[in-house]
């Protein structure tokens, strides 16, 4: 019986050092490919024409970009805004910004829509009309809420020939922070469009689901 306590014992002693080993793996593994992606962007981005807004390197925002996303760990989503044929850089990259808002509030409602129609309407009961008073509320609702959980990373922009500029300008999303902002705009939009208490239970729950790109 001793002899199979010890055993148990040692096992278990080596248990955890045999999961930090494999995280150690996993996390060089994740740098490695980290470094791999970044050096490609780097080069792709040179390829395009592509530079850098601010006054930091390309090498040192996409450094940062990459330790706030591992920071993050799978709270961290990245969303990208873009704009085009802009005289100003600085209307340019505001434009960008409110692409990625808008990107961001309309994969939010397309992924409640989408849950409502798989899981209330799948029975072919539910009041259409009031629903898409819904939609259309919430998607305004994030938009507005959701510019406190997109935070800026990094930007590049390029010249085109015909003067005019071209942005891309790249956001960090902590997915704690814009779940608790979907939830606050699904609540307004659920009081703002009326919707009724049967169906309100049910979609708060839709707030949880990860919005991506």
């Amino acid at each position: 019986m001793k002899k199979i306590l010890t055993v148990l014992m040692m096992l278990m002693m080596l248990v955890p050092a045999y999961a930090d080993d494999v995280q150690k793996s996993i996390d060089k593994a994740l740098q490695k490919a980290q470094k791999k992606e970044m050096k490609q962007k780097m080069k792709d981005y040179k390829k395009d024409g592509y530079e850098i807004m601010g006054s930091r390197t390309l090498e040192v925002a996409l450094l940062k970009h990459y330790s706030k996303l591992n920071e993050l760990g799978d709270d961290g989503a990245v969303f990208e805004g873009y704009a085009e044929n802009v005289k100003s850089k600085n209307t340019a990259e505001q434009m960008a910004i409110n692409n990625a808002t808008i990107k961001y509030a309309q994969k939010a409602g397309s992924s409640v829509k989408g849950r409502v129609v798989s899981d209330i309407f799948a029975d072919g009961t539910g009041d259409d009309s009031e629903f898409e008073k819904f939609y259309a509320a919430y998607e305004r609702l994030v938009e507005q809420k959701v510019k406190n959980v997109l935070t800026p990373s990094y930007s590049v922009i390029r010249k085109r020939a015909d003067g005019t500029y071209e942005i891309q300008a790249f956001f960090i999303v902590d997915e704690t922070k814009a779940r608790t902002a979907r939830k606050a705009a699904l609540e307004n939009a659920i009081t703002e469009s009326k919707l009724a208490q049967k169906y309100a239970d049910s979609v708060r729950d839709f707030a949880n689901d990860r919005v991506e790109e």
